[in-house]
């Protein structure tokens, strides 16, 4: 596998020793981490992760910084779990999470006034909040409104058709929803077209991100944001503005709030297709780790491609496990 990327040139996927390791990591000032399956899976800390992260703050003097597409979930409710796993303490401007930079592309792209319809729940609610910007629809359905409805078999339907529009909302943001319904995307699909065919864009269309599959112990999966978007986007028939991994716009967060240099900066995740292409795509030094979804054998087919976007899903270098790095941050 090694030995084709060289020869093809680009990026080799290169597993990281010590060695290499204090190489890699002594021209970087900061480093991002994906947390699920990097960091943590479920509740339980990746062996060795804390104690890796604690030797890169306070040994290395790095800068750490965490990054997921996880809209249901606020910078706050990560700080506490850092802290509750007994990660180094982080504050909550080191955490971008998918949430909180929906909010902050709405606040700066609505007009003064304006509001968003939200498929969501409380965080992504909580973090619009937080950024003053108003908004209506987290949560379930109003039930009297579609109590109101005199067939039941019906009620979402009609619901979603019939209830009346705020002529404020500019903007439809789609995140993690579970209490997603056909009667939810009756009512954004109205608001999308709501400005007719003088004004088609007069109502965004934004998502969280568009991970379609949330892996779960034991090989099960549940699906996952992405197939939410994808519904909105197929009735709308439009595209919509994504806000997470492998979107620039989140590295984009980060630089604005910490003024780092990509070139200088460190990438360390579990997916391909979205921690690992953001990092390349921005500049970004990469390593994967195998400790959550994408294995080495994915890589190996990406490596043989002879396609260019899959070959800009290779990292430059892979671990086990973040807890690798240990060896490189002994004094």
């Amino acid at each position: 596998m090694m030995a084709a990327a060289a020869a093809a040139g680009g990026k080799r996927c290169r597993r990281l020793d010590p060695a290499l390791s204090r190489s890699v990591l002594g021209g970087a000032e900061a480093v991002l981490f994906d947390c699920d399956g990097v960091l943590w899976r479920g509740e339980a800390a990746v062996p060795g992760a804390a104690e890796a992260l604690s030797r890169l703050e306070a040994r290395a003097g790095k800068r750490l910084c965490y990054v997921t597409n996880n809209s249901s979930r606020t910078r706050q409710a990560y700080t506490e779990k850092l802290g509750r796993l007994g990660f180094p303490p982080a504050a909550a401007r080191q955490v971008f999470g998918s949430a909180y930079c929906a909010a902050r592309y709405l606040r700066q792209a609505l007009p003064p006034g304006a509001a968003a319809y939200v498929l969501g729940g409380a965080a992504l609610s909580a973090e619009l909040r937080q950024a003053g910007v108003p908004h209506l629809g987290t949560g379930p359905p109003a039930a009297s409104a579609a109590a109101a409805c005199p067939e039941p078999l019906l009620a979402p339907a009609a619901w979603g058709a019939r209830a009346p529009l705020d002529p404020d909302v500019r903007a439809v943001l789609v995140g993690y929803d579970e209490h997603f319904s056909y009667g939810k995307l009756c009512l954004a699909l109205r608001y999308l077209l709501s400005g007719g065919d003088r004004d088609p864009d007069r109502c965004l269309l934004v998502g969280t991100n568009r991970d379609h599959r949330l892996p779960l112990e034991g090989g099960s999966a549940v699906p996952g944001t992405g197939c939410l978007v994808k519904a909105v986007e197929t009735a709308a028939e439009r595209e919509a503005f994504i806000i997470g991994k492998p979107s620039r716009y989140m590295f984009d967060c980060v630089v604005s709030e910490f003024d780092i240099d990509p070139a200088r900066a460190i990438m360390v995740g579990d997916r391909l297709d979205t921690d690992i292409l953001m990092g390349n795509t921005c500049g970004l030094t990469t390593i994967l780790t195998l400790t959550g979804v994408s294995t080495l054998e994915e890589v190996k087919g990406h490596l043989e491609s002879d396609c260019p976007a899959r070959r800009n899903l290779v990292p430059d270098y892979y671990v086990d496990s973040i807890a690798d790095l240990l060896p490189a941050l002994e004094d």
